[in-house]
């Protein structure tokens, strides 16, 4: 039996393990530990680890034997809460998330959870009166700071969202990625106090990588502004390579993802004869192909609901038909049959906790284009709509965009023209295999004939004429990408041809897309 003190100090060794990454350990170890000893941070070590893992079930499975053991410890609520909220059960985390506010009602953790979950749901008046009441016990939060301004910037109120990482700033200078965000809705001028401290902060802080990645990428941005390319180019790329260090990706495992998803529909499925029981619109492309504008655009139409980019396609089927192989599986029509139908169940369930009227639903996660024959297997009525823009464009945008951990083929000039291209083989498979089911919408074309292109796009999605449409700019609907500013301007020439600045910079780029 392991004395209060030498438990203390395994506490500490595998704290420093977790911060650290090295889930795999932490995991080994507490499992061992905790069979001798039912300490409460024990069971949070664990849960973290498997959260970190994307190991949401056995998250969950730890933190139910804990709130056995005791079901009022409001950190083994609100892990529980963070899990629900992960696995896409958001009635179940805000159950869980309350039942630990009635024990600890200033825990300023489960309000900036609640709060994040709040977020998720688009109930973003109540995501801010959570943040806000964190912010009344303590102001100087850096995680609450950080959480508010984001809020904030989805809404569109790009001054309250910088005052508030401002404020962070002078609590945490490291705090980078809070220079990022005040980055992205800035328009740098020569002299700005903001690069000035950017720039001093690059040579004297001592950041890690992933502070300093930050950085770059927002050091990129101003020099951007001030047509300072080189340097500009320069930032962009020391940033992607401090990512691309910190990244496992490669491009190989991609293509063998995408090569299995052709061998499954090489052979047509029967007709299933599954009915949507809501009519869905899927927004997919590569990313930064112009899927938030066109999301913007239909949303602003009185019967569509705006649902974002969501991720629970993505987990249904990749643990259903792309992580373990099973030939067997796609032998029995049956099997897929009831395979398919727990999918489209699972999924209405989901978004249904975020809209539950009879609108018209987007999901504009771009890379479900991976999904498309699933999709329409799975909701036979839904309509796809990829977005398309030029080569060079798209690959350059998604290279000076920062996407942290979530897109790690665009930290490198050869796997984002990698990715790209078998990118656009399997949209021509899918368009092979279901021919006219597919809307190409064209960025350029919209830029330059937008009144036609969206009656176009509004027919293809047998929607009404909506005068809205046109004036999406007005559209309050939160936009939580990399596009917040952008989708929220009137349609314009801006986005065209962005590349050409940097097209010195960008040559192998451009020989690997055959432009």
């Amino acid at each position: 039996m392991l004395s209060d003190i030498q438990i203390q100090k395994k506490i500490e060794i595998l704290s420093n393990k977790l911060n650290l990454g090295n889930f795999d350990e932490v995991i080994s170890e507490t499992s061992t530990l905790i069979k001798k000893n039912k300490h409460q941070v024990l069971f949070n070590i664990l849960s973290l680890a498997y959260q970190s893992k994307g190991e949401l079930k056995n998250s969950e499975k730890i933190m139910d034997e804990a709130l056995k053991l005791n079901p009022k410890n409001p950190y083994f609520l609100n892990n529980m809460g963070i899990t629900q909220h992960q696995l896409g059960n958001f009635i179940l985390a805000e159950e869980y998330f309350n039942r630990g506010l009635k024990i600890v009602p200033n825990y300023i953790n489960i309000l900036n959870n609640i709060g994040n979950l709040k977020k998720d749901l688009d109930q973003t008046n109540e995501a801010l009166n959570y943040y806000k009441k964190s912010l009344s016990i303590n102001p100087k939060t850096t995680q609450t700071l950080h959480n508010i301004s984001i809020c904030y910037q989805s809404l569109g109120k790009f001054d309250e969202a910088k005052n508030h990482l401002n404020v962070l700033l002078s609590i945490d200078p490291k705090f980078t990625t809070a220079d990022r965000l005040i980055s992205s809705m800035t328009k740098y001028k020569e002299g700005n106090n903001h690069l000035n401290e950017m720039i001093n902060k690059s040579t004297q802080l001592k950041l890690n990588d992933f502070q300093l990645a930050n950085l770059y990428f927002a050091l990129g941005k101003a020099y951007e502004d001030l047509k300072q390319y080189k340097e500009s180019f320069d930032k962009y790329s020391k940033g992607n390579y401090l990512l691309k260090k910190i990244s496992s990706f490669n491009v190989k495992d991609e293509q063998k993802i995408f090569k299995k998803i052709k061998k499954i529909f090489s052979n047509n499925f029967e007709e299933l004869k599954l009915v949507n029981s809501r009519k869905l619109i899927f927004i997919v492309g590569m990313p930064r192909s112009s899927t938030s504008l066109i999301e913007q655009i239909l949303s602003s139409h009185k019967k569509v609901y705006g649902g974002g980019e969501l991720n629970f396609l993505k987990k249904i089927i990749d643990n259903e038909f792309l992580i373990n192989d099973n030939n067997e599986l796609y032998s029995s029509s049956n099997n897929i049959k009831n395979i398919f139908q727990k999918i489209h169940d699972d999924y209405i369930k989901k978004i249904s906790q975020i809209n539950d009227s009879y609108e018209v639903f987007i999901d504009k996660a771009p890379l479900n284009f991976k999904y498309i024959g699933f999709i329409k297997k799975i909701f036979p009525n839904s309509k796809i709509i990829n977005c398309k823009r030029n080569s060079l464009d798209i690959c350059w945008s998604n290279f000076k965009n920062f996407f942290g951990e979530s897109l790690p083929f665009t930290n490198d000039i050869s796997d984002l023209a990698n990715y790209y291209k078998i990118y656009e083989d399997l949209i021509n498979f899918w368009e092979e295999k279901l021919p006219n089911q597919i809307y190409q919408m064209n960025y350029e074309k919209l830029i330059d004939d937008t009144k036609n292109e969206i009656e176009k796009l509004l027919n293809f999605c047998e929607l009404d004429w909506d005068p809205n449409c046109m004036k999406h700019e007005q559209n309050t609907k939160t936009i939580k990408t990399a596009s917040a500013s952008q989708a929220r301007q009137p349609v314009n020439k801006a986005g065209l041809r962005t590349s050409e600045p940097y097209k010195n910079y960008l040559n192998e780029l451009s020989k690997m897309l055959d432009n």
